[in-house]
C-alpha cells in the first residue's frame, strides 16, 4: 500500500491524473447531451445554461462525492497496519468516528478503486480528501443527499417550464455557496495547514478553477433567480394596485 506523501506529490500529469480530469469533462459531456434531450428549444438560453449546470452538478455530487462519501465510511484499514506503515503519512481519522478509534478510514486506504484513485489526485492539493474528515463528510452529506437530488428536481422543472424553479434555483445556489465556504473556512483559520498551492495545477486548477466554479455559477444564478422572483412580485403589486 503506497502512503500519502508518496500519491500526494507524483508527476502532475501521470495517467491517473489525465483520468481524473478526463471524467470531469465525460460528465460535462452527458449533461450537455441529456440537456439536448429534456429540454424544450423554446426554453431561454441562461434557462439552458442552467439545466447543463445542474445536471452537470447533481452527477458530479452523486458519482464524484458519493464514492468519497463511501470511501469514508467502508474503506478502512485497522489502525496497527497503518501503524506498521508509517502513521504519519496518512491522514489522520477523528477519534470515534463511526464509533471506532482502531481504524484508519478513507480514499486513502481505497488501493487500486479507480474513484480512491481519482481522490488522492484531489488530495494533491487539500490533503483533508486523503482521509475521514468528519467536517468534510458532514458537508458532503448534505451534498450528495440533498443537493443531489435537489439539483435533479431543478432540471425537471427546467425541463417543464415551470417558474417555480427560480425558488429552488436561488435555495440550491445559497446552499452551494454556504458549502463552500464552510470547506474552506477551517483552513483560512488555521493557515491552510492541509492545502498545497506550491505548483499552478494544485493552486490554480484544483482549489481555484474546481471549487470557483461552485461559487460564480451559484453566484450568477442567484443573481437571475432573485431578479424573477422580484418581477413575479412586482407584476403581484401592480395588478392589486389596478384592483383598487
Amino acid at each position: 500500500m503506497a502512503d500519502i506523501d508518496s500519491q500526494l506529490h507524483p508527476d502532475l500529469f501521470d495517467k491517473v491524473t489525465l483520468l481524473s480530469l478526463a471524467s470531469t469533462v465525460a460528465i460535462l459531456a452527458v449533461a450537455v447531451l441529456v440537456s439536448r434531450h429534456a429540454v424544450p428549444p423554446s426554453t431561454p438560453t441562461t434557462y439552458k445554461a442552467f439545466f447543463v449546470w445542474h445536471a452537470f452538478d447533481a452527477l458530479i455530487h452523486f458519482l464524484l462525492e458519493g464514492s468519497f462519501l463511501y470511501h469514508c465510511f467502508f474503506s478502512y484499514v485497522p489502525l496497527s497496519d497503518a501503524t506498521a506503515l508509517d502513521l504519519a503519512s496518512f491522514y489522520p481519522t477523528s477519534a470515534n468516528f463511526l464509533g471506532r478509534s482502531d481504524r484508519v478510514y478513507g480514499a486513502q486506504v481505497g488501493g487500486d478503486n479507480p474513484f480512491a484513485r481519482l481522490w488522492m489526485v484531489y488530495a494533491k492539493a487539500d490533503k483533508r480528501w486523503a482521509g475521514a474528515d468528519v467536517g468534510v463528510i458532514s458537508l458532503e452529506l448534505l451534498t450528495v443527499f440533498g443537493g443531489g437530488p435537489l439539483a435533479v428536481y431543478i432540471c425537471y422543472l427546467i425541463a417543464k417550464r415551470d417558474p417555480r424553479v427560480n425558488i429552488w434555483l436561488l435555495v440550491l445556489a445559497t446552499a452551494e455557496l454556504y458549502g463552500g465556504f464552510m470547506t474552506f473556512c477551517p483552513e483560512w483559520l488555521t493557515g491552510n495547514s492541509n492545502l498545497d498551492g506550491s505548483n499552478f495545477m494544485y493552486l490554480w486548477l484544483y482549489l481555484f478553477f474546481f471549487n470557483g466554479l461552485w461559487v460564480v455559477i451559484p453566484l450568477y444564478v442567484g443573481y437571475v433567480a432573485f431578479g424573477e422572483i422580484s418581477r413575479a412580485f412586482s407584476m403581484v403589486l401592480v395588478s392589486e394596485k389596478k384592483k383598487l
